[in-house]
């Protein structure tokens, strides 16, 4: 669901945020930073941009018939005015 390269940009760029004095850890803390990101993100519930797409054009034909229908009811209605008035 998550690009990996961009986890592992974001994890590279937190360790390379951690101070000079604690290099000998950059490596170990790659990897926990790594580790927790793919995790808290994997709880998320998202979903992918393709399920977006698809259903987004559902909702855009389902408004579609909506509308038609919506029009349909409005001249039977107004038919049967018509008709309640002769």
């Amino acid at each position: 669901m998550f690009d990996p390269k961009a986890i592992d940009d974001i994890a590279s760029r937190l360790a390379g945020a951690v101070p000079p004095g604690f290099n000998n850890l950059k490596e170990d803390m790659e990897k926990s930073f790594h580790t927790i990101l793919q995790s808290a993100l994997g709880k998320l519930d998202v979903v992918t941009r393709e399920e977006f797409e698809v259903q987004k054009g559902v909702l855009a034909k389902t408004r579609s018939k909506l509308e038609a229908l919506e029009a349909q009811v409005a001249e039977i209605e107004k038919s049967l005015q018509v008709k309640v008035d002769d």
